[in-house]
């Protein structure tokens, strides 16, 4: 404290008072980021080895991996936002809920006419979390590891550095599976924590027994698991559900690593927000600086490594390398479909009763025709006996908080076990009408590409195919009485009623776009923006990570593939330093 509140010649309010209005984004810039005149010493005087752009999953998994490596390694990352929230939202009081969405997501691009306006279900694209953190702190925190089939289409060196990273991505990204969250309690044990939190208990077993003994008997479903959620904070800081963001991780290890340069053994890790890279200046394939909204940082002998999502590290590279081929020709996403249903908990209900309070998440995948055709289930079971009582623990507890049941749903429902199901299908990445091109209309450097997302005859049979899947797997699975016993929520999350009838399509597909993919795809031939060494093609210094390399979209959730790749990256890094 002492630190923040006094200086040699002003202290304590003596001589006179101090600062009566600062900012919360000044206090974490005197402590964790870069002053102006800490910018102004980097960009003048300093040199790096690795300078990051985004403090994502992805910016964090670089430099958490290069500095265990090489402490000395001298990193920058440069942020486009200011600091927002701590940590992931669901850990943060109920009302924090509504800082999805809205002001709390950017669109750096145009939309097509044909997307917004045309005859498909698909209207948009989500956008970006322009903070500190990225998207982490709003994320659904789904982490599986996606087999080898289903990385079809991918170089066969890339399948196996992710494969190779895995396990070092779920330990950075904590995660953990549903049935491991109170797994080992004895039943007295279980009685109390039910009275804490939810518990993932009886009902989680017994879902899984389910999907176990029936799940691939439906149509194109060929595998299930216990959801991998990035959610095992109990080794960090001792709690035993916490969803997992960056900022924390990245302020702990900024921290630690100015401990250690006080000491002389670590380099810092210099931060910079509220930065905007405009352009990177270039001569002959070799970056030389970055043209940004806080001036000109020269980069020297660095290594400059795109860290800044899918969309954005194209159109900063179509406006400084435009001799690069095929940059957002090839574009993947995911869209979905979201059906809520219920089942009387005495048909679920085997064995002894359920606590006042329980959940339980699941991983279902499945294919259309073949893996080129994938999508998957994320299924969330709730029983809740009160739901207004429980309405803030539950929330914090729940595992998909992007995708669960309303109040007015669990309050009609205090007799039914509840199946709340986002179900994701890849969009096809061979379809020549989805790109991310430039937009010769828009003169700002950071946004002008134009998106455009249409829709095919392969996803048409694909959305098909994992809708029909997802009744077969309410109705034939989940529910041991059989399809007569299912209701299906109808209208509105807050304004509807249960109905026996399935819900129509124009009600259950969503009409937006997640886990954006593919427009720098990766490969070991020339028509790929990006080498297998993650190296931007015709580049000497240019670096790419996060699901911009992706060949083919899949259906699995990205993240902690993402967060493999990069921490391959990283050790390449490092041994190219060496």
């Amino acid at each position: 404290m002492g630190a923040s509140a006094a200086s040699t010649n002003l202290n304590h309010g003596f001589p006179a008072p101090g600062p009566q209005s600062p900012t919360g984004q000044q206090v974490m810039n005197h402590v964790f980021f870069l002053s102006e005149t800490e910018w102004k010493h980097a960009r003048e005087e300093e040199t790096f080895d690795l300078v990051i752009i985004g403090t994502g999953f992805c910016g964090l998994a670089v430099a958490e991996r290069a500095l265990s490596q090489n402490p000395h390694c001298r990193i920058l990352m440069i942020e486009r936002g200011p600091f927002f929230l701590p940590e992931h939202f669901q850990n943060l009081p109920l009302p924090f809920v509504d800082t999805m969405g809205g002001l709390s997501e950017t669109f750096p691009w145009t939309l097509s006419a044909e997307t917004a306006r045309g005859n498909g279900t698909i209207r948009w694209q989500h956008g970006m979390g322009p903070f500190i953190g990225g998207r982490s702190t709003l994320w659904s925190a789904w982490c599986p590891r996606p087999t080898k089939k289903e990385m079809t289409g991918w170089p066969e060196e890339t399948i196996n550095n992710a494969r190779k990273y895995f396990k070092s991505a779920e330990k950075l990204l904590q995660v953990q599976k549903a049935d491991e969250i109170d797994a080992g309690k004895d039943q007295r044990s279980l009685l109390l924590t039910s009275y804490q939190r939810p518990v993932y208990g009886k009902l989680q077993k017994r879902i899984q027994q389910l999907l176990e003994q029936g799940a691939t008997s439906i149509k194109g479903i060929y595998r299930t698991e216990p959801a991998p959620l990035a959610s095992d904070a109990e080794d960090i800081d001792g709690i035993d559900f916490q969803k997992f963001a960056v900022p924390a991780g990245l302020l702990s290890l900024s921290d630690n690593q100015a401990k250690a340069y006080q000491e002389g053994t670590a380099a810092r890790l210099s931060i910079v927000t509220q930065c905007v890279v405009e352009r990177i200046l270039q001569q002959d394939g070799v970056a030389t600086a970055l043209q940004t909204s806080r001036g000109t940082m020269p980069l020297g002998d660095a290594k400059l490594i795109l860290s800044l999502g899918t969309l954005p590290p194209a159109t900063l590279i179509r406006n400084s390398f435009p001799e690069s081929r095929n940059i957002g020709k090839r574009f993947s996403a995911h869209f979905i479909t979201s059906i809520v249903s219920r089942v009387p908990k005495e048909d679920i209900e085997k064995g002894g009763g359920f606590g006042e309070l329980e959940l339980a998440a699941n991983y279902i995948a499945g294919i259309a025709k073949n893996y080129e055709q994938q999508f998957h289930i994320q299924l969330s079971t709730l029983w809740d006996k009160n739901p207004e009582k429980n309405a803030g623990t539950a929330r914090r507890y729940m595992p998909d908080v992007v995708a669960t049941a309303s109040m007015a749903q669990l309050e009609s429902s205090k007799d039914h076990v509840v199946f709340v199901s986002a179900v994701l299908g890849e969009l096809d990445f061979r379809n020549p009408n989805n790109w991310f091109l430039a937009n010769p209309q828009d003169n700002n450097l950071t946004t002008n590409s134009l998106l455009q997302i249409t829709e095919n005859e392969s996803d048409a049979q694909t959305w098909d195919a994992m809708d029909h899947a997802t009744f077969g797997i309410l109705e034939e699975v989940v529910s041991p009485e059989g399809a007569a016993r299912v209701e299906y929520w109808h209208g509105s999350p807050d304004k509807g009623c249960w109905k026996s009838e399935r819900p129509p399509k124009e009600q259950r597909r969503v009409d937006a776009t997640v886990h954006e993919s593919s427009t720098l795809h990766i490969g070991n031939t020339e028509s790929a923006p990006v080498d297998i060494n993650y190296k931007l093609r015709g580049t000497k210094n240019v670096f790419v990570t996060g699901a911009a390399l992706w060949p083919q979209g899949g259906s699995w959730n990205p993240t902690m593939t993402m967060v493999a790749l990069a921490q391959d990256l990283a050790d390449q890094l490092i041994d190219d330093l060496s």
